[in-house]
């Protein structure tokens, strides 16, 4: 694809967006639908590369869905007739989940309760990302696994492809040595096939997307602080119809670019407002960003609208505890902290290392041929990232490094800065964006 450099600098943001469905909430919609009894209409579903990655490999395992086009354009409407629990069937070949990390690990906690033998293949960016903290969960439970075998830094580590099979499961009480939703959720789906109670204790508490939607189809969970019990077998049941409220990933790279420049007035319209998810605008609030929120209702999940003015940011210090509520939206608020006034420091975020790409290598490559003023400071296995606000960027030639977060970040960049920017490969904003440029040249003046 040839380097992107579509737009000058942006004086403004004004009007209103609407954002296809959550990514995140869209997975899980469509994987515990298909493990429910009933049909389930799923609406606003996504037509990001990823959730359709989940869609085909339950398609594989025998899941009927009948794909309909959306109201939003970008959008499908979903119908899934649930299999039950034990209805999976055994693939035909290998399934291929592309580079969603979601749709990987979230199925090797379902594959885990079927009595059938399933490979999981990655793409290449996938295959490079950290599997033992799912795959050694799994196996205390009961779970036969194969996986690439790697030893980092004397621990042991694994990667993709996986094979996997599962059945006949135990209950165990993990406690998880690092923070993550994805390990979690794959950990809570596997016990859905255990007869006794499975617990869970988190470090820190992480998006709780998986829980909402398990409650929504009648799971047995209980939540008490940092621990999460989940109690099987027992049939889920459909709720009938789900809307999948937008994205708030998504959002952020609106919502900084709308709070960097001083005469915006922008609304992201019927997005959710999931606690677990405010993380970006705890933050950007505390760097004097003008934000205000205004909430239409909460079914399963919170939703509403959030409405940004331009503003002058300050320097912040984002915690190690709040990392895990922000992890996708860092990208972005690097960004952000590379204008603000002062300096902003992101405490322990070497999670950042292992996403789609190192984002923490990526962002501040290019964010320093823009000008930033970014360090990373190193203690002992921890990293802090250190940004030193400047008055502006200037342009430069910059790489997208494959990574959707990342290219979508450097364009905001591009908007920000003099001169001119040209930014390479950002074919790979399909992953989870499709419609992003559009949507940003309906808003931008």
């Amino acid at each position: 694809m040839q380097p992107f450099s579509a737009f000058g600098r942006a004086s403004s943001l004004k009007g209103e967006i609407s954002l296809l469905g959550d990514k995140s909430i869209a997975h899980r919609a469509l994987i515990i639908a298909s493990l429910a009894q009933g049909k389930t209409s799923i609406e606003n579903f996504p037509a990001s590369k990823d959730c359709l990655y989940t869609k085909s490999a339950l398609k594989k395992l025998g899941v009927r869905i009948i794909q309909n086009k959306g109201i939003q354009k970008g959008s499908y409407r979903l119908l899934v007739f649930g299999r039950g629990l034990s209805g999976l069937s055994s693939p035909k070949g290998d399934i291929f989940t592309g580079n969603s990390g979601t749709t990987f690990r979230l199925l090797l906690g379902v594959l885990a309760g079927q009595n059938f033998k399933v490979r999981l293949m990655a793409g290449s960016s996938l295959a490079k990302r950290p599997m033992f903290r799912v795959t050694e969960p799994l196996r205390q439970m009961g779970a036969r696994i194969n996986a690439k075998r790697k030893t980092q830094n004397l621990k042991p580590e694994e990667y993709p492809p996986i094979t996997i099979k599962g059945g006949n499961l135990k209950p165990i009480t993990y406690r998880m040595p690092l923070a993550s939703a994805q390990v979690k959720s794959a950990i809570l789906l596997a016990g859905l096939y255990v007869d006794a109670g499975t617990k869970i204790i988190e470090p820190i508490k992480t998006r709780d997307h998986t829980e909402r939607m398990l409650k929504l189809f009648k799971a047995q969970l209980k939540i008490r602080g940092k621990e999460i019990t989940i109690k099987g077998p027992s049939q889920l049941h459909s709720p009938g119809r789900i809307y999948i409220p937008g994205d708030i990933s998504s959002a952020g790279f609106f919502i900084v670019l709308a709070a960097l420049l001083p005469n915006s007035r922008l609304a992201v319209k019927g997005v959710s407002l999931n606690p677990s998810r405010l993380g970006i605008i705890r933050v950007l609030k505390r760097m004097g960003a003008d934000i205000r929120i205004k909430y239409s209702g909460n079914n399963f999940e919170p939703a509403g609208d959030i409405l940004i003015k331009g503003s002058e940011l300050k320097g912040a210090v984002v915690k190690k505890e709040e990392i895990p509520s922000l992890i996708d939206e860092l990208p972005i608020l690097m960004v952000a902290a590379s204008l603000a006034r002062g300096k902003t420091i992101f405490k322990a975020v070497g999670e950042l290392r292992v996403k789609e790409t190192d984002r923490i290598r990526s962002m501040s490559a290019n964010l320093r041929k823009m000008g930033a003023d970014i360090k990373i400071v190193r203690d002992g296995s921890s990293e802090d990232i250190v940004i030193l606000g400047v008055k502006k960027l200037k342009g430069a030639k910059v790489k997208s490094f494959g990574d959707h977060r990342t290219a979508m970040g450097m364009i905001v960049a591009r908007l920000l800065a003099s001169g001119r920017t040209e930014i390479e490969d950002i074919a790979c904003i399909d992953k989870s964006f499709p419609k992003f440029i559009r949507l940003l040249e309906s808003v931008i003046r």
